[in-house]
């Protein structure tokens, strides 16, 4: 540390508060982190330079200067409690965190302060980092790497019984393997923080983040109603937290609607009281989604796919789900153009449901496979032939009957016989 140094008193606070630039203030706190002192009151004063000092830096969008502070800490971190050394270090993680564009460093800043925990004996902070750690590489889309250290992680946690980090780290597992599209051992992962939740008691936006996630994998089994009544309590325990997640799970209950041809309640809940507080280019893709389902109309669907890209495309979870449904609703649209035909160019058909005609060729050909309907392609002249339904035939079954009820007879005779002969 520099040889020039504050005291660490309220004045020197009081005088970076009155700081004419951020600059200033930070260069005064930096000063009274300098001070050499480490009286009970000076400690106390440091604590509270240290957390003004992680928000200017932050405003300021100084991550790198964050990273440094940590580093600058290590002697004063040996001088307080170790409780509130894990508070200082989690609060300068979640700074830097709050700057965009700072993953990697995020990244190489919690590796960092893993090793210095490792080397410290400080398990209880070890561990919040690296299940930060882990939580990080999973929005990096490095699964594997997260998976091994979450792996090791549960171990220890569950030998400790720690149960509230217990359910971090089994929610976050359950998100790790629904992203490799492991649904069982995401299903799994979900059980045991449950379990771990039914035992403590869980803070709201904790328990908020469970429903949510045990939504988004009801959706996934195709159960929508279940799946709607978790997006609401999701959405409930976020909106009175005023968490910015609550949009996506009003958003993630509107889908819910779509999914099960109630789009005419999109509306109506849209324009509730808790819905106009959401109002935004959120909600606007999932009424634009919801009128092109309840007009059945493919255009209007694939406007709003467009409109909405950041929406709806990019969010991959509406994305599974609109992409079924679009399936859904091209096949509804290709049934009911086809009906009135025994033969039709393919090129009228894409002319009629005004889509690429090898895009249409394709969905019919796969339609054929799936038994949707009967018929065949005549790829030589570009056209459907549809075929009557055949009707059944009833001779066939009735034969397997009669034989069958002959087997019986002849069963009940030989067990009859034997009964003579003995």
């Amino acid at each position: 540390m520099s040889s020039s140094y504050l005291p660490a008193t309220t004045d020197s606070l009081a005088q970076a508060v009155e700081a004419k630039n951020p600059s200033e203030a930070i260069s005064i706190l930096y000063g009274v982190l300098d001070d050499p002192s480490s009286s009970s009151e000076a400690l106390r004063i440091k604590e509270q330079a240290i957390t003004n000092l992680a928000d200017l830096l932050r405003q300021e969008n100084r991550a790198e200067d964050l990273r440094s502070l940590l580093t600058l800490l290590r002697p004063f971190f040996s001088l307080i409690p170790k409780a509130k050394t894990a508070k200082i270090v989690r609060g300068i993680i979640d700074a830097v965190a709050k700057i965009p564009g700072t993953s990697d460093l995020q990244i190489s800043l919690c590796k960092e302060m893993v090793q210095w925990t490792r080397a410290e004996k400080r398990t209880f902070l070890r561990q919040r980092v690296e299940a930060r750690l882990a939580a990080l590489l999973m929005e990096n889309k490095e699964y594997s790497e997260a998976l091994t250290l979450l792996s090791g992680l549960v171990k220890e946690v569950r030998r400790l019984d720690d149960k509230l980090l217990l359910v971090d780290i089994d929610l976050l597992e359950s998100k790790l393997h629904f992203s490799l599209r492991n649904l069982p051992k995401a299903k799994a992962a979900l059980t045991a923080a449950r379990t771990a939740a039914n035992a403590i008691y869980v803070p709201p936006a904790q328990q908020g983040t469970i429903d949510l996630q045990s939504g988004i994998l009801h959706a996934e089994e195709k159960d929508y109603k279940t799946a709607y009544s978790y997006f609401f309590e999701a959405f409930e325990a976020f909106n009175a937290l005023e968490d910015p997640r609550a949009v996506f799970s009003l958003k993630y209950m509107l889908l819910c609607k779509i999914m099960v041809n109630q789009s005419d309640d999109v509306a109506g809940i849209i324009s509730s009281k808790a819905g106009l507080q959401y109002l935004g280019p959120e909600l606007d893709a999932m009424k634009a989604v919801a009128d092109a389902h309840s007009k059945r109309s493919l255009k209007l669907f694939e406007t709003a796919l467009r409109d909405f890209k950041a929406q709806l495309e990019e969010d991959p979870i509406v994305h599974r789900h609109l992409s079924s449904l679009y399936d859904t609703l091209l096949e509804q649209n290709l049934c009911r153009l086809i009906e009135p035909f025994s033969r039709v160019e393919i090129a009228h058909i894409a002319e009629l449901i005004e889509l690429p005609v090898e895009h249409v060729e394709k969905k019919l050909s796969q339609m054929i496979l799936d038994k949707k309907f009967a018929g065949t392609l005549d790829q030589g002249v570009g056209c459907l032939i549809i075929f009557d339904d055949p009707k059944p035939d009833a001779i066939y079954p009735a034969t397997l009957e009669t034989i069958h009820n002959m087997g019986k007879v002849v069963d009940s005779l030989y067990v009859r016989s034997a009964k003579i002969m003995a």
